[in-house]
């Protein structure tokens, strides 16, 4: 019998970020057991009740004011252990991806990263992931006394909360200095007013057909203001200078889930594909009608996208 879920809730700026609000109403709706919070370190977590958790296990500890994989495990670890939970839930961070591993390789516990859907068949949460690129889904079953899923961010729409409140339980996860494997000695704040690209619900992503960082920031960052859109980038166009690292999609680059994406000369090679085959719709606009992209395109526009670009920029301007 499921003895709960816990929910690990990322912050940012001292309040939750979307995904934990995405995380909690999934978890309920799982309806495998109570639902409750984990949060590490300080911040407002009044919106964790509403959003489903009837608990709310935060660890705080000065060695856990920035994050550090060894710090980290230990208060996951100490979290668990507190809330008794079977199952445990993450957005596919990168704080996910990098404590997680080391979290189930402490407790002998099962690990199914990137799911795109969780379900509940017969008591047990079972995630659904592509493999391969995307090119095929596997449903996973964790059979270890503690499961652990990461969910990418916009696997499920986030509904308004249904009200309600969770008793906070401070959690001692005796974390010190010594648990500490990196100090951080500055945070610079990005200076991007848009969504992240892991969290975004729409993307325009740009490929090496722009031909350069002038005709990429006069085509792709425009369109995807339009848009109220995060602006993304092929490997290619990242290697030419055309944006940066951080703006890059695919299997070297961050791993999206928008409910749209806009692929703006980008032929589709299988690495950036990886990065995101998931989006609900894709929009490519290539010259070459024989390009990958438009096997897996939802809408594809065969043009110069120098001259499909600016009429959608246009059109949704004066929407």
């Amino acid at each position: 019998m499921s003895n709960g879920i816990l929910v690990f809730c990322e912050f940012e700026a001292g309040r939750p970020r979307k995904t934990a609000f995405e995380l909690l109403q999934r978890a309920v709706a799982l309806g495998a057991g109570p639902v409750s919070a984990l949060v590490v370190g300080d911040g407002d977590t009044s919106a964790l009740g509403p959003n489903g958790a009837g608990k709310v296990y935060q660890v705080s500890a000065p060695a856990l004011a920035s994050y550090s994989t060894g710090a980290y495990t230990k208060a996951f670890a100490a979290a668990l252990a507190a809330s008794g939970a079977s199952t445990l839930l993450a957005s596919a961070s990168s704080v996910a991806r990098d404590v997680l591993p080391r979290l189930a390789a402490r407790l002998g516990a099962g690990l199914a990263v990137e799911c795109t859907e969780l379900r509940n068949v017969g008591g047990k949460v079972v995630g659904r992931r592509p493999v391969y690129a995307g090119k095929a889904l596997v449903d996973v079953t964790i059979n270890s006394p503690v499961g652990i899923f990461t969910l990418r961010p916009n696997s499920y729409p986030v509904v308004a909360a249904a009200g309600g409140s969770a008793t906070v339980v401070p959690v001692d996860a005796q974390v010190s200095d010594s648990d500490v494997d990196v100090r951080v000695t500055d945070t610079v704040a990005a200076s991007s007013t848009t969504a992240d690209l892991t969290e975004a619900e729409r993307i325009v992503s740009g490929g090496r057909s722009l031909k350069g960082k002038e005709q990429f920031d006069a085509v792709v960052r425009p369109l995807a203001a339009a848009l109220g859109a995060t602006v993304g980038a092929s490997r290619a166009a990242v290697d030419a200078g055309y944006a940066g690292h951080g703006e890059q999609v695919g299997q070297t680059g961050k791993v999206v889930n928008p409910s749209l994406y806009i692929a703006l000369g980008i032929s589709g090679a299988i690495q950036h594909l990886a990065g995101m085959r998931t989006s609900r719709v894709i929009v490519a606009v290539n010259k070459d009608a024989e390009a990958p992209i438009f096997q897996y395109a939802t809408y594809g526009i065969v043009g110069d996208l120098f001259e499909v670009a600016p009429l959608l920029q246009a059109e949704l301007s004066r929407s």
